[in-house]
């Protein structure tokens, strides 16, 4: 590995996964490569295909073929996600400066050289923030909220968790990459491990085509990984939930089972006893669930599988100087 970087090093390296991409990818490409052409240092451009079932794979190819000097295309085994698929174009990245991009174009290529010049002042870490966004306004309100819950339960503070244009120093990558996290929250690991990070506005543009890949549910799954991958947090405070329940709980049993010795049995307020019942009931299954979000962590580390399986990699052979 370290051989291979010591050969013809670019300076810059953009990665950027693709799932599905066939309606958006030629527009990247015309608006990518004349950005990266204008800043006059060397780089590559590693495409991840993360298993699509489009005619993506296809196109990926034709334009390494047309820009095989700094165009290489990583082709993964199946759909592993679409973290996984950046740390695979983490695995193979030999530039100085690491920037991360969709392929959707909702973060212009444009932007780009605003982060390297962040990087060239010493910044090991650039996050970003948008604007103003362009989605719909469920994902705003929702990416708004989990911001809000990460941040108080969190060390992290980053102001645009989900937006993915981000630039790394290739020291924050070698460390990312000796992580082996199973569930991994890339910009959240770059936030732990940088020494001067920085956040900077950039603009943030409608998606070019094609269909997010980001439901409402997705997008909490991946706030609930972020929560239970970076604090134990919740089960602290279910802990303390628990020891105020049990304590006016067992006040409530010992006066109950004296009003049925003094009074005898009745039935008033029965229904009452059911809801507090049906509260309880609900916190604890609440709290068996999270707990499970942790065991499962656990079960997911222990299998130790790999995040990712690289299927196959086109680049130009070092020896090669067409």
């Amino acid at each position: 590995m370290g051989e291979s970087k010591s050969k013809d090093t670019p300076q810059i390296s953009v990665v950027i996964p693709v799932y599905n991409e066939e309606a958006v990818l030629p527009a990247l490409f015309e608006r990518l490569y004349p950005v990266l052409d204008a800043l006059g240092r060397s780089y590559e451009v590693i495409l991840v295909d993360d298993g699509s079932r489009d005619r993506s794979p296809a196109l990926l190819r034709a334009q390494f073929e047309r820009r095989p000097d700094v165009t290489r295309v990583v082709y993964l085994q199946n759909n592993f996600g679409q973290h996984a698929a950046i740390l695979a174009g983490f695995k193979v990245s030999r530039g100085e400066y690491v920037i991360t991009l969709d392929a959707d174009l909702q973060n212009p290529p444009e932007e780009i050289p605003k982060l390297v010049e962040q990087l060239d002042q010493g910044h090991d870490y650039v996050g970003t923030i948008r604007r103003k966004r362009r989605d719909v306004l469920w994902r705003t309100l929702a990416s708004r909220a989990m911001n809000r819950l990460r941040e108080r339960i969190t060390r992290i503070r980053m102001t645009d968790q989900g937006n993915m244009l981000r630039g790394y120093h290739q020291r924050i990558i070698d460390t990312i990459n000796q992580t082996k996290e199973i569930n991994t929250f890339i910009p959240a690991l770059a936030y732990l491990y940088a020494l001067n990070p920085v956040e900077i506005v950039v603009e943030h543009e409608e998606r070019h085509a094609g269909e997010s890949k980001y439901s409402l549910y997705r997008l909490i799954r991946l706030n609930f990984d972020l929560v239970t991958g970076f604090t134990t947090w919740p089960l602290e405070v279910f802990s303390f939930i628990g020891m105020l329940i049990s304590i006016p709980s067992a006040l409530l049993v010992i006066y109950m089972l004296l009003r049925r010795l003094i009074i005898g049995p009745e039935v008033e307020g029965v229904f009452t006893l059911f809801a507090i019942n049906f509260f309880f009931i609900g916190v604890i299954l609440f709290g068996i669930g999270l707990l499970g979000e942790y065991v499962g962590r656990i079960y997911q580390e222990v299998q130790n599988r790999p995040r990712y399986i690289i299927r196959a990699v086109l680049e130009q052979d070092a020896d090669d100087d067409s």
